[in-house]
């Protein structure tokens, strides 16, 4: 769905160390932000380049909604901070595998795993105003490259990757500042294009809730 206006005055800086995420696996932090211990496993090499490796046989796991866990081998190494419209894509060295992508309302991030890589993330809008975005874990039920809205007057959602029947999507859209969505989930375009080749149909999406009232 597309895009509307609107000022919250969320901190658009988010910022992102390598080292936080790969100890917390919980999205990367805003500023000031207390790290969540979700997991205890240290990092058994250093950073290098572009990514943060874990050790085999020491992967630490993340929980999804539905208690299911998802092993992570590596995680991209951000250490710039991300604003509105910024995202990371790096899928060098990282082989074929099962894709699924973990949204984290409360920092504004989403971040996909191939075979348990991470190979992207991107800051993002969703749902505010009487029009939440769903929380849970869900699967992409259609792929749609040059999509339009049929509910908000034929809006283009180029990209869209639809996660419910009645048309709550990740898609293509501008994101700024102050601004949300009808709902969907909406990342910067050359980012959705990227996630859009990566992505299948059944791929599993896990949303985790904003804190109460921002959403």
């Amino acid at each position: 769905m597309p895009s509307s206006a609107r000022s919250w005055g969320l901190v658009a800086l988010i910022c992102l160390a390598g080292g936080l995420f790969a100890l917390t696996l919980q999205g990367r932090a805003e500023p000031g932000a207390a790290p969540k211990p979700a997991i205890a496993a240290p990092i058994h090499a250093p950073p290098s380049g572009s990514r943060i490796w874990y050790a085999a046989g020491h992967y630490p796991h993340l929980s999804l909604p539905d208690g299911r866990q998802e092993v992570v081998r590596s995680v991209l190494n951000i250490t710039r901070p991300m604003h509105f419209g910024s995202f990371v894509w790096n899928e060098d060295r990282i082989p074929q595998g099962p894709v699924w992508v973990r949204i984290d309302l409360a920092r504004q991030i989403l971040s996909v795993f191939r075979g348990g890589h991470e190979i992207g993330s991107a800051v993002i809008l969703y749902g505010t105003d009487g029009k939440p975005t769903p929380t849970g874990s869900f699967t992409i039920l259609q792929k749609d490259a040059d999509h339009y809205s049929h509910t908000y007057g034929e809006a283009p959602m180029p990209y869209m990757l639809r996660l419910t029947e009645d048309g709550v999507a990740i898609h293509g859209s501008n994101v700024r500042q102050g601004w949300a969505t009808h709902g969907c989930i909406g990342v910067p375009l050359a980012f959705a294009r990227r996630l859009f080749g990566a992505a299948h149909k059944g791929d599993l999406v896990v949303i985790l809730p904003a804190p109460a009232g921002k959403a």
